[in-house]
């Protein structure tokens, strides 16, 4: 059975270009378009997401709130969650830290890039 991996953008594109390429190396992928969704989504699921990948700047719930649901959440406490975002600062990547992400990759990337850096998480 494949690895279940969230993708929650409120970008159609990056959604689709983020989830073919998850596709492609053989994981399953459930898309969110922003994080009330996500957590919806998370908490009907039958089995375990091994891994979240997040933007930042969403409607309703941003990454940051998501990040932070999930590790108040004993069940995702341990999740790997990637940030995807096209914040560059250190700011936004400090705080995407102190929040509870384990890595944060900035838009635009390669999806080698992506894919090498779930693989870390994953295998």
């Amino acid at each position: 059975m494949a690895l279940k991996i969230m993708v929650v953008d409120d970008s159609p594109t990056v959604v689709k270009f983020v989830s073919f390429s998850l596709k492609k190396s053989g994981y399953d992928v459930i898309t969110a378009c922003d994080g009330m969704d996500a957590i919806e989504k998370i908490s009907n699921l039958s089995d375990e997401v091994s891994l979240v990948i997040t933007d930042l700047n969403m409607p309703n719930l941003d990454g940051y709130g998501l990040i932070e649901v999930l590790r108040q959440n004993q069940k995702h406490a341990d999740t790997p969650i990637i940030i995807l975002s096209s914040e560059d600062g250190d700011d936004d990547r400090e705080r995407g830290m102190e929040v509870g992400a384990d890595s944060y990759l900035v838009k635009p990337f390669k999806a080698s890039v992506l894919i090498t850096e779930v693989s870390k998480y994953l295998n």
